[in-house]
């Protein structure tokens, strides 16, 4: 009878390739929840960027609509509030006269976010 003895540098090479590629999964798995969380924080930002852009064409809108009529403008130097919600969430534009400057503020507020504002300022003789 031959007995075979196994060499002991055999034995300890056993279950390395699973290892490996346990390793390998791990570190794919990674950077597959990386390009997930990358895309997530692209879809936020985006929407941020068109609210921004919907907030900015609002306020130079309404100093359009200023400018082509100034006989309709707001005699006293108050602040005219008026909500847009239905254009931004929770979207408010408030326009403040001082003399011949006006200033038309948008503001809106995201559900979970801090409230943001787009200011901007023109000058309209007329009223």
């Amino acid at each position: 009878m031959h007995k075979q003895i196994s060499s002991p540098l055999k034995s300890a090479q056993q279950g390395v390739v699973l290892v490996e590629a346990m390793i390998a999964i791990l570190i794919f798995s990674m950077g597959v929840l990386a390009v997930v969380g990358l895309q997530a924080a692209m879809i936020k930002n985006t929407a941020d960027s068109k609210y921004r852009a919907d907030a900015g064409y609002i306020a130079q809108q309404r100093i359009g609509l200023m400018w082509s009529n100034p006989d309709n403008l707001p005699a006293d130097p108050s602040t005219t509030v008026s909500a847009i919600a239905d254009l931004l969430p929770g979207g408010v534009i408030s326009i403040t006269r001082a003399g011949v400057q006006f200033t038309v503020t948008v503001t809106w507020q995201q559900p979970g976010e801090a409230q943001h504002n787009f200011t901007t300022t023109a000058s309209i003789v007329g009223g």
